[in-house]
């Protein structure tokens, strides 16, 4: 018998927690990240009031430095740490794939200087569309329609374009280019970056609407990934029989592996809590695992280096927190975390290397406090291990301290 019948897993993307130990082998625009820190650094210089997560021990997480505006709690009503990647890697399917129980020891390939013609070429040969060269580098998601989206509205070009990550992306307005066709030439993208040296993570279709000076991105995003290389925990937990809900862009990470019931994509972190929500109240949903990402912190203001909107965001969703506890069952955990840090105080506009806070909540507990500091896998080893099923590569449950 489990001892939690359900685990509900909530990946606030990108909110890391202070450089990793192997943080200065990793550059974000030719600077180390050594000394990214994005909650720490969020605190310090545009504050942080999140008091629902400091409930539950945010703030009692060992670090250097506490953070500024986030308070130990003498009796937390949760337990808490810190996880450490052990992956080569700092990207979201690097991270949550980890999580999921996967050592990823070759990364994928990235694209500092811009695709290669022959990719190019084989996607205006498929189209029938031109790629804009001049966008063909990494590139900011925002500034990269900016700049070319006039030009696409009057050619219909594709503006194609990658960032520091493995990620190849095709922005179109959805009035120059409809979404399906878009989605269609992803999908050939897809298919001829499967292997080195052009291995992608995701292809990613950005579409957009509005008026030269005025784009705006819609909802209409659709990432293509590779499956992983190996059985994740989701699959064992599939293999077994049990549910296994996705909220938001989870199932696309992992490619729908492991996946029986999909809430479908997220149009913010709000419509994603509210997608968690509806999937923890269902009638069907008496015993599983349910896996959320909310990516407006990442995508909307890591990015774009945004501390205040990323500080408002992080509040936005403390304030949606005690919806999620209230629709908790008895027996139920719910465990918070992030796949990679986002520093948006850091140079360049990239991911950081950082650790990745874990809080982890039940109205069964007896006790609360501070868990070893350890690993993103051992996440998916204490899943496996709630449920009976085999652990994936790499991991290591806590499962006996969670009481």
């Amino acid at each position: 018998m489990s001892k939690f019948n359900r685990m509900h897993l909530i990946v606030l993307d990108s909110v890391g927690i202070g450089a990793a130990p192997d943080a200065n082998n990793f550059v974000n625009a030719g600077v180390p990240d050594g000394a990214s820190d994005t909650l720490g650094h969020i605190s310090k210089t545009v504050g942080l009031n999140v008091p629902n997560m400091a409930k539950l021990g945010l703030g009692n997480i060992p670090r250097e430095q506490p953070l500024k505006t986030v308070p130990a709690e003498s009796n937390p009503t949760g337990y808490a740490t810190k996880l450490e990647e052990v992956s080569l890697g700092k990207d979201t399917m690097t991270g949550h794939w980890e999580i999921m129980g996967l050592n990823i020891t070759e990364p994928f390939d990235t694209f500092w200087n811009g695709f290669p013609e022959e990719i190019l070429t084989q996607i205006e040969e498929f189209s029938g569309r031109k790629v804009i060269r001049e966008a063909n580098k990494p590139y900011s998601g925002t500034a990269v329609i900016d700049d070319f989206g006039p030009r696409q509205i009057e050619t219909g070009e594709l503006i194609i374009y990658t960032s520091a990550d493995p990620v190849l992306q095709i922005a179109a307005h959805e009035d120059i280019i409809p979404v399906e066709e878009l989605y269609r030439i992803c999908e050939f993208a897809r298919s001829i970056t499967l292997e080195r040296p052009a291995l992608l993570g995701r292809i990613i279709a950005r579409p957009y609407v509005g008026e030269p000076g005025n784009f705006t991105r819609t909802s209409n995003r659709r990432d293509l990934a590779i499956s992983p290389f190996a059985p994740t925990v989701l699959d064992k937990l599939n293999e077994a029989g049990i549910d296994t809900y996705s909220v938001g862009k989870i199932s696309d990470i992992f490619n729908g592996e492991g996946i029986n019931h999909d809430m479908g994509h997220n149009k913010s972190n709000n419509h994603g809590v509210d997608n968690l929500i509806k999937a923890m109240t269902s009638e069907d949903f008496k015993h599983g695992f349910s896996f959320t990402n909310l990516v407006d912190f990442d995508a909307l203001y890591g990015h774009r280096r945004n501390p205040q909107g990323y500080r408002d965001c992080l509040h936005e969703f403390d304030e949606r927190l005690p919806e999620i506890i209230a629709a908790m069952k008895e027996d139920d955990l719910l465990m918070i975390t992030a796949d990679h840090g986002n520093d948006p105080t850091y140079a360049g506009t990239d991911h950081t290397r950082e650790y990745i806070p874990f809080l982890a909540y039940s109205p069964s507990f007896k006790c609360s406090g501070l868990i070893p500091v350890g690993h993103f896998a051992d996440i998916s080893a204490t899943i496996a291990d709630n449920f009976g099923v085999e652990k994936a590569m790499i991991g290591e449950s806590f499962l006996d301290k969670l009481v």
